[in-house]
């Protein structure tokens, strides 16, 4: 299958003229669609949606705007513009230029980071693929068709890594994240958060706010490595990932929004009450931010390991921002860390995930603020807050302990009542009923304050009809 590189594919890695990298792609780019397709969004695949299409990585062409097929999205290759004489920032090699080309020593690990950043890419499309059927809105609709379309732009990127830096290992495993399905019980996803069924907006949701918030600290992480093609990979990457966040704040925001609309015309913040009227209460919506928020914790890995050393060690995975510490060694330095058996002194580098995981929490503490001023500006007593880290824990240091969502030890009834419970996803779902009037909105939430790309909301984002 030929592919016209100027077009179909925008890159700024010079791709016409890599005649070995073009069959790479010629390889996999059919499977890819067969992939997207088939486990792609559902229904909508030839209509026309409202997307933005990364041309270039300037300001002017990150954003292009048009009304689009998904098919035939032009997914692109980029990378963040090349820093002259760029040197790794921490670790063993600080100091030393970057590395343009594979590290033999490294080439293992290096390939294991991509492939696992790459596999969460896919794996959430799969998850959110039956979401367009029960969309509260076309503006909805369209924003989860463009995180889709962008997670498949992600794949890409950390596809062009591994064709262009791997060889037939590299290319062997862009294969391999197109067999892994998400939930598949022989071939799942490789990590487990990946494989949580997605079949509710409010899920969705908290997806985005959450899980993708973790996205963006490993991206982060990964955009320090001295390993500088991945660094600019991800570099560009992020300014994408901004957006999946977005929706899912204002997401939650709206869906309070309206609730509160319906709790100061009944006077009452009663459950049942607000669940007669079609509409999601507050505490219902803190166990989801339970569930999410503990499910999003255990993506960033053991507090104490090895690994983390290894990798922040060899200039391979940084600190997001690394550039903000005094320290980029970090070989004589300790951190101090709570376990079941008390603070413990734990080496720096060792604590790597926790350092990253420390930053994750205060940025998700942010919207919570949001949606708190929101209710006490109503003149509402509830205010949503973030579990204990401890809360939940499927990995590290608390996993598989019983603690409550206050960080003290609680039973195992009490761990399941702050969760969702059957009844709790049973009501959510009964409540997603599809909408794609212009214009109009789902009963349980409200449209935003304003449209994409500066449209009207009544604009027609995806023409469904």
């Amino acid at each position: 299958m030929a592919i016209d590189y100027q077009t179909k594919i925008p890159n700024n890695v010079d791709l016409s003229n890599d005649r070995g990298l073009q069959r790479a792609l010629e390889h996999w780019q059919p499977a890819f669609l067969d992939w997207w397709k088939d486990l792609g969004p559902t229904t909508y695949q030839g209509h026309d949606v409202y997307l933005r299409t990364a041309t270039s990585v300037d300001a002017k062409g990150w954003a292009t705007f048009g009304h689009v097929k998904m098919p035939d999205y032009r997914w692109g290759i980029f990378l963040a513009d090349k820093q002259p004489e760029r040197t790794i920032g921490f670790g063993d090699h600080m100091g030393k230029p970057a590395w343009q080309q594979v590290p033999g020593e490294y080439r293992s690990t290096l390939r294991r980071l991509i492939v696992t950043q790459g596999d969460t890419e896919p794996a959430s499309v799969e998850q959110q693929r039956l979401l367009a059927l029960t969309a509260p809105s076309l503006y909805d609709m369209r924003n989860l068709f463009q995180v889709n379309v962008e997670e498949g732009r992600h794949l890409w990127a950390m596809v062009y890594l591994l064709h262009a830096y791997f060889g037939r290992d590299g290319r062997e495993e862009a294969e391999e994240m197109l067999y892994r399905h998400s939930g598949d019980i022989d071939n799942p996803r490789i990590l487990g958060t990946f494989n949580e069924p997605i079949d509710d907006w409010l899920s969705f949701y908290m997806f985005t706010y959450f899980t993708d918030r973790d996205g963006k600290y490993q991206l982060k992480s990964l955009a320090e490595s001295g390993f500088d093609p991945l660094a600019r990979t991800c570099q560009f990457m992020l300014t994408e990932e901004a957006h999946h966040m977005f929706v899912g704040e204002t997401g939650i925001g709206r869906i309070i929004k309206r609730t509160l609309e319906e709790m100061q015309k009944l006077g009452t913040d009663d459950p049942e009450t607000l669940r007669k009227a079609g509409l999601f209460d507050f505490p219902l919506i803190q166990r989801y931010i339970n569930f999410w928020y503990s499910s999003a914790l255990d993506l960033f890995g053991a507090e104490i390991s090895s690994n983390a050393a290894t990798y922040f060690a060899n200039g391979l995975k940084g600190r997001p921002d690394e550039s903000t510490y005094e320290d980029h060694d970090c070989s004589n330095s300790v951190e101090q860390i709570e376990t079941p058996d008390g603070m413990e002194e734990v080496a720096s580098r060792n604590a790597m995930n926790w350092v990253t995981r420390n930053a994750y929490v205060r940025d998700c503490g942010i919207g919570l603020q949001r949606w708190n001023r929101t209710i006490a500006k109503a003149g509402f007593d509830f205010a949503f807050h973030l579990p204990s880290e401890r809360f939940n824990r499927k990995v590290g240091l608390w996993s598989g302990k019983e603690i409550g969502v206050h960080g003290k030890p609680a039973s195992a009834g009490e761990v399941e009542a702050s969760l969702p419970s059957e009844t709790d996803r049973g009501y959510v779902k009964s409540q997603m009923v599809g909408v794609t009037e212009p214009g109009k909105c789902a009963n349980w939430t409200t449209l935003p304050d304003r449209g994409i790309n500066n449209m009207p909301l009544d604009f027609e984002y995806v023409r469904a009809a």
